[in-house]
């Protein structure tokens, strides 16, 4: 079935609580910027339906190797991405394959909470008339479901036609994730979202990345190691090894930080090196 044929089948069901979640599989993955090489030979799988945290210093292909994820490098020019990166059964790098499409499937969050420079409603009301949703009562009913299972609703309710950026920054990034959701993803690519952010509001969204877990396929960027111990199921060190970026280990959060197998990693996780 082809991609589209699958979203149009999600759209149709965005009030469904339950859909299959696919599982991220890279092979010798590596990502060049004109000669210079971000990252080389990444083969990482990502587990379905969990929370999969990238670590590692500044620097090592982190954020580039998110955004593989869902062809934002197609934006970048002069950017090459070679080996395979497998969304179950279907080859994300197939040039066949519609890359607006596929982001509707793999969502993502950025650093910055960046909503649109208009109401509320208007920001989760855009994306779902652009993917053929306009009927109002519709919208309203999609809207306010996902507001509230981000925890904005009850904030929010009374002020839904004031302008998004009134919103302080974390209620801003509860709703550029809500606007992620708003089109029922299998997937979410999270980069460094709470690193903006005051304690109390990275909180909040930490606990609502956490809250993800079984509904949706996470992966998650993040220099906070316990930020990372709290809320992944696993995760992947990436460093920097003769000026490129390399995965280092892969393995569960009990493995990399109780029994990590190599020695930067364990160097990594009790603060010696990074």
């Amino acid at each position: 079935m082809k991609i589209a044929n699958i979203l149009n089948t999600q759209l149709n069901i965005l009030n469904q609580s339950t859909h299959s979640l696919p599982s991220i599989q890279t092979q010798h993955l590596s990502l060049h910027y004109g000669k210079k090489a971000a990252f080389t030979d990444i083969s990482l799988p990502i587990q379905a339906g969990g929370i999969t945290a990238i670590v590692g210093p500044s620097g090592c292909g982190k954020t580039s190797f998110l955004s593989c994820l869902n062809r934002l490098t197609d934006l970048i020019p002069r950017v090459t991405v070679s080996g395979s990166i497998r969304l179950d059964t279907m080859e994300i790098l197939d040039h066949q394959i519609d890359a607006i499409a596929l982001r509707r499937r793999v969502g993502m969050i950025f650093q910055k909470p960046n909503p649109f420079p208009f109401s509320i409603w208007k920001n989760l009301a855009f994306p779902l008339r652009e993917h053929g949703i306009r009927n109002r009562q519709q919208q309203d009913q999609i809207i306010e479901t996902t507001l509230q299972n981000v925890g904005l609703w009850d904030e929010i309710k009374d002020r839904l036609h004031t302008s998004a950026l009134s919103l302080s920054g974390g209620q801003q990034q509860r709703l550029c994730i809500a606007r992620a959701l708003v089109l029922q993803p299998d997937v979410l690519l999270f980069d460094e979202p709470c690193s903006a952010l005051d304690p109390i509001s990275s909180g909040v969204v930490e606990d609502l990345i956490d809250s993800l877990r079984g509904d949706y396929t996470v992966v998650i960027v993040t220099h906070n190691l316990a930020q990372a111990r709290r809320i992944a199921d696993s995760a992947a060190l990436f460093w920097v090894q003769e000026g490129v970026g390399k995965l280092i280990e892969y393995g569960t959060i009990s493995q990399i930080f109780e029994a990590p197998q190599h020695e930067l990693t364990a160097a990594y996780v009790n603060g010696i090196r990074g």
